[in-house]
């Protein structure tokens, strides 16, 4: 998997520039260039940190099954708040949901 072209697939999926990447990313512009530029992959933590721009954990990114749902912040943390629930909690919470 080349590394670059993924990012940049991600990037035009969601309509981003490159600046907007950088921003959402929290890592500098020229970064960013410098990876596209040379052609070089990015170091761990800059993958984390795109990977976190998008919303997807590093074995989410590196996944070959593009068949994979990509889950909003929104949905990450109902998720998170589900989870925190007792399995009768839980099963209340799914009953009312689907009436």
């Amino acid at each position: 998997m080349d590394t670059l072209k993924k990012i940049k697939a991600l990037q035009g999926a969601r309509g981003w520039t490159d600046y907007k990447l950088a921003q959402k990313a929290n890592i500098p512009l020229p970064t960013l260039h410098s990876l596209f530029t040379r052609n070089t992959p990015p170091k761990l933590e800059t993958l984390q940190c795109i990977c976190n721009a998008f919303g997807l954990t590093l074995s989410q990114f590196f996944l070959e099954d593009e068949s994979v749902e990509i889950i909003s912040q929104a949905e990450r943390n109902l998720l998170d708040c589900f989870r925190t629930l007792s399995p009768k909690q839980q099963k209340a919470l799914l009953e009312l949901l689907v009436e």
